[in-house]
């Protein structure tokens, strides 16, 4: 029998034992890993691995580096691997300590020769905004994974959402369709796995049928084959190359225009570049304007670099993502991933390539109008875009203290 791993994770801990359970609970010669990143404090990992009866085994993993994260990297393959020999492990369930994020992890399983059939993270919609609205450090709310972790609580949690092709959507009470449609709008492309109430003392498959209604046409399909729609996501396959291009700065694959239950979608798309002073000096400004913001941006005084706009809990991280391939030479375009020129391709100016400006805001109660206002003042004038990048790269350069240039 091979194995098949899926992960599983989320800073919403019930949401995430939740699809954990289910999962052991669905799926025949299923096991469950966990490292519990708490203790490490005291300097171990302790590590768990049970089944749908109960914990199997238990040990520690020593920190490495004074890094749990670290650690985890170093014990969780050979686990894995401990498990596919062993030959009776249908599906290894890696459930994810809080703060630690899935595309690490998928990548360091898939790096150790293992196959990761499912990435997936646990979602409580009535937790979606206050999440995405926590600019608090995780090292301030007992959550960090190593003593140099400076993430927080907002940006740790977009990114574990939107990297999962899959979301599992717990049945919760206090959602509503704000709620469920800000989820909906954050990852558009994601496959959305309602997980109901309850605790799941014995396999959907089998049970009764929901009502035609509640049916995806991905559920209908799973059911006929004796496969709850959460299994079947679970083993569905997953590509860590593609899921990895679809975060990356240049190519993302960032959510399109939206408007419904009080929640938009703003795509902002200009070729001019933006003033650097003027820009600086709206960053308050429009990190607050929402909920959620990213995607790629172009300074005059940069013109040849690509930066990443990157906004949650009040928060933005700009990072340089390299040249725009617009500045590099012919034939440096062999060395740069498929993926990435289809991208450049679709945003291509017959004057500037691939450089532009493709920023996306997505919350309750966006003030669309106020927000393009506010973007538009930002960039360079008539005059100031006339007088040509040599004029542009003298202006001055705001952004290096960001940049840590």
């Amino acid at each position: 029998m091979s194995l098949s791993v899926v992960i599983v994770g989320g800073l919403h801990a019930d949401a995430r034992r939740a699809t954990v359970a289910r999962l052991l609970a669905d799926v025949p010669g299923s096991v469950a890993l966990h490292h519990d990143l708490a203790a490490a404090v005291a300097g171990t990992v302790v590590r768990t691995v049970r089944d749908a009866g109960g914990v199997l085994s238990a040990g520690e993993a020593p920190l490495v580096n004074d890094c749990a994260c670290c650690a985890l990297r170093e014990d969780l393959v050979p686990e894995l691997r401990r498990l596919a020999d062993d030959g009776t492990t249908r599906l290894a369930v890696v459930e994810l300590w809080d703060s630690v994020e899935p595309k690490a992890m998928a990548e360091v399983v898939v790096a150790g020769g293992l196959t990761v059939t499912g990435v997936i993270t646990a979602v409580d919609p009535a937790l979606l905004l206050p999440c995405l609205g926590n600019g608090d450090d995780l090292a301030d709310v007992g959550l960090a994974a190593a003593a140099t972790d400076r993430r927080t609580v907002a940006d740790t949690f977009a990114r574990q959402l939107e990297y999962a092709p899959v979301l599992a959507v717990v049945d919760s009470g206090e959602a509503d369709d704000e709620d469920r449609e800000l989820l909906a709008q954050l990852h558009p492309t994601a496959r959305r796995v309602p997980l109901p109430a309850g605790h799941p003392e014995a396999p959907v498959a089998g049970s009764a049928r929901p009502p035609e209604g509640a049916r995806t046409d991905a559920s209908a399909r799973a059911y006929a084959h004796g496969t709850s729609e959460l299994a079947a996501a679970a083993l569905a396959g997953f590509d860590a190359e593609a899921a990895a291009a679809a975060q990356h700065p240049a190519c993302a694959l960032l959510p399109a225009e939206a408007d419904a239950h009080g929640v938009s979608t703003l795509v902002w798309h200009r070729s001019r570049p933006f003033h650097p002073e003027r820009l600086y000096a709206a960053l308050e400004d429009l990190t607050c304007a929402a909920a959620r913001s990213r995607g790629r941006f172009w300074l005059a005084d940069r013109p040849e670099t690509l930066l990443h706009w990157d906004a949650a809990g009040g928060a933005l991280c700009v990072e340089s993502a390299g040249p725009w391939l617009a500045s590099l030479p012919d034939a440096a375009w062999d060395m740069v991933p498929p993926v990435r020129r289809a991208a450049a391709a679709l945003d291509w100016h017959p004057e500037h390539g691939d450089c532009c400006q493709h920023l996306v805001f997505t919350s309750p109660g966006l003030d669309r109008d106020g927000l393009e206002r506010l973007l538009e003042s930002c960039l360079l004038t008539d005059a100031e875009y006339a007088a040509g990048r040599d004029a542009w790269k003298r202006l001055p350069p705001a952004f290096d203290t960001l940049l840590e240039v």
